[in-house]
């Protein structure tokens, strides 16, 4: 993002997109998302909105998730971590069936958006939720 304005534009594109009223704490959120280049804790947020109650950063990224705006980024650590969707996520819908890259070096989790999840054919009458393809490795930063 190049100035405030187009991160606010931004910012505000995306909440009337999912139908969420601007607020402080929703705006704050989605900028440390839009900054970020890779998936973000709760508590990596904490730390970076200290001034923002625990409880009101819990409820909107559970709202985020419900929208389509985050999805979690799954990568084995059982640390929950969020990324923002690509876009055609809708609410209780999500679209985003791409890989997650875990660096075993520096702990960040990415999205490996080129990178589809294969559809597995399960046994009858098994019935599928969701799935999570996990890569592990050393990002090109570490190597």
């Amino acid at each position: 993002m190049s100035n405030f304005a187009d991160m606010e534009k931004r910012i505000s594109e995306i909440l009337a997109k999912h139908q969420l009223r601007k607020t402080t704490a929703r705006m704050q959120v989605l900028e440390c998302f839009l900054h970020s280049d890779s998936a973000i804790s709760h508590s990596r947020l904490e730390k970076k909105l200290a001034d923002t109650d625990r409880i009101t950063l819990y409820r909107t990224l559970k709202t985020f998730e419900e929208t389509g705006i985050i999805h979690k980024a799954m990568d084995g650590t059982g640390i929950a971590r969020y990324a923002l969707c690509a876009g055609s996520c809708q609410h209780h819908h999500h679209e985003d069936n791409h890989a997650h890259f875990h660096c075993g070096e520096c702990g960040n989790t990415v999205c490996l958006d080129e990178v589809v999840v294969p559809a597995i054919q399960l046994p009858t009458g098994f019935q599928q939720d969701s799935s999570h393809l996990i890569i592990k490795g050393t990002c090109e930063k570490c190597k």
